[in-house]
């Protein structure tokens, strides 16, 4: 039996437990129902789901959801498109996104090239490769040749990276 202000009440029997949290206008909850006696609390139940709530929204609010960006290409792009391309791909992915990488064929006789489609894939895929690995590997749906990359996470996360930046920055 554990008291209100966390202090060991020994062992005693069940109604002698609700007698007290009756007495202390509190609840009686019972922690570790498989323990040998059974643990048992006296608290104020109602306050003890409402902090649970507000950790678990506190948790919620600091993890920061992926989002899905897109890079869209087609096979005849320019040298100075593609690393526009590419360098935003390393933006979104520095920014802790995933990128889908999409070449599109924009006519069926490009399809007969789809050789091209995949050597442009595969450049993309090596430009980016420092900051991201590649998810879902480059695939042809229809007239799109997609592949999906998800950002490298360093060892500490980006706490690491920014106290790395900041030892970089004072040498």
């Amino acid at each position: 039996m554990i008291g209100a202000d966390n202090e060991q009440l020994g062992i005693m029997s069940s109604a002698q437990a609700l007698d007290m949290a009756i007495e202390a206008d509190l609840d009686l909850v019972l922690i570790a129902p498989s323990a040998t006696p059974p643990v048992c609390r006296i608290m104020d139940y109602g306050k003890f789901r409402f902090e649970q709530s507000k950790k678990e929204k506190e948790s919620k609010k600091n993890q920061k959801q992926a989002e899905l960006k897109e890079i869209q290409m087609s096979l005849n792009i320019d040298t100075n498109d593609f690393n526009t391309k590419a360098n935003q791909a390393i933006k979104f992915l520095k920014n802790g996104d995933k990128v889908r990488i999409k070449v599109r064929y924009r006519r069926a006789r490009e399809l007969s090239h789809a050789n091209l489609g995949e050597e442009l894939m595969q450049r993309v895929l090596e430009a980016v490769s420092e900051y991201g690995a590649c998810e879902k590997p480059a695939k042809l749906e229809g007239k799109n040749y997609m592949a999906v990359v998800a950002p490298k996470v360093a060892a500490g996360g980006k706490k690491a990276k920014k106290d790395a930046d900041k030892t970089a920055e004072t040498k």
